[in-house]
C-alpha cells in the first residue's frame, strides 16, 4: 500500500471536504487517473469511465468518522480501491490521508506521483477560492509512505 497525506488551508473545514469526497461525481476533477466520467446514483450504483471502460463504483463513506472508501471489484469476488480520511487539524484546517493499494509490476514512482498530484488536486478543489494556490506541493505533502 502507499499512502500520502495532505494538509489544507486554515479556513477549510473537514466536514466539507468530506462532504465532496462522498460525492463521488467530483472524482474526475482531482483523479482523472481514477476516472474521467462518474454517473447513477447513491440509490441506482455508480458507474465510472476510464480508459473508455465501464466499471461499477462502491463508495462505502461513513459521515461520524469521516471516511470515505471507492472500492470496484479487483478479481471476482474481490473489492480493492482507494481509502481516504479527513482529520481536522488543530488550530483549523484539514488533513486529507489517501491509500491506495500498489500493484506488484507497477511503478512505484509512477504511483506515488499519481498519488501526490491527486492530493493536490483535492486540497486546491477543496479550498475557499482565496486559498486555492498552494504554491510548492512539498508544503501540501509531508509525507508519502510505503505500508507493507
Amino acid at each position: 500500500m502507499i499512502r500520502g497525506t495532505a494538509r489544507t488551508p486554515r479556513p477549510v473545514d473537514p466536514d466539507a471536504i468530506w462532504a465532496l469526497l462522498a460525492d463521488p461525481r467530483h472524482i474526475p476533477a482531482w483523479a482523472p487517473a481514477f476516472a474521467v466520467a462518474i454517473t447513477g446514483s447513491e440509490q441506482q450504483g455508480w458507474q465510472a469511465v476510464k480508459d473508455g471502460r465501464g466499471f461499477a463504483l462502491r463508495v462505502a463513506c461513513a459521515r461520524g468518522q469521516r471516511t470515505v472508501d471507492y472500492l470496484r471489484e479487483i478479481a471476482p469476488g474481490r473489492e480493492g480501491g482507494a481509502y481516504l480520511r479527513v482529520l481536522a487539524r488543530p488550530g483549523g484546517g484539514s488533513v486529507i490521508v489517501m491509500t491506495l493499494p500498489f500493484i506488484p509490476g507497477t511503478d512505484r514512482e509512477t504511483v506515488t506521483a499519481t498519488l501526490r498530484a491527486e492530493l493536490a488536486a483535492l486540497a486546491r478543489l477543496a479550498a475557499p477560492p482565496e486559498c486555492r494556490y498552494l504554491g510548492n506541493l512539498a508544503d501540501v505533502f509531508p509525507a508519502i509512505r510505503r505500508h507493507a
